[in-house]
């Protein structure tokens, strides 16, 4: 009972939050190792596999969004700078949502946290081989960044 009152909850805020605020913005990474295998999350309050991210708090930057939610989520802190690849649109979802991709390559994970009541799990998954449930933004993202497809404007 409590999980499903929390979530009425946080999507009362979230509902709030994008119909009272002029922008809201995201932060998410495209997190690749050297065989250009790409690090998803399950998140426990919506469906399928999407990279690592989250909302820009009050007072932080889109880059210090991105890494706090790397470690937050996925224990991954960056060893490079990230390349900031796009800022999309997301009125889909939301109006006046945008969303700013990274690609992560210089990284470590030093640990994989236990999964929470935010992720329920974390994978590595070859670009080409995405698993059941992985949201088409991930592949429309992957296609721009590793085959080199046109940049959309919209995520």
């Amino acid at each position: 009972m409590r999980a499903v009152l929390r979530k009425g909850v946080t999507r009362s805020l979230q509902f709030y939050w994008r119909q009272t605020r002029a922008l809201t913005m995201g932060a998410q990474a495209m997190v690749l190792d050297d065989r250009n295998r790409v690090l998803l999350i399950r998140h426990t309050y919506r469906p399928g596999w999407h990279f690592p991210g989250g909302g820009v708090e009050r007072g932080e930057t889109i880059a210090l969004s991105m890494t706090r939610e790397l470690a937050e989520e996925a224990g991954v802190t960056c060893t490079g700078r990230p390349q900031l690849f796009g800022i999309y649109a997301n009125f889909s979802a939301f109006p006046s949502d945008h969303i700013a991709l990274f690609v992560v390559r210089a990284w470590q994970q030093d640990c994989i946290p236990r999964p929470n009541r935010e992720i329920a799990e974390q994978c590595f998954a070859p670009a080409g081989e995405l698993p059941d449930g992985t949201v088409g933004a991930v592949a429309r993202r992957l296609a721009e960044v590793l085959d080199g497809a046109k940049q959309s404007d919209h995520w």
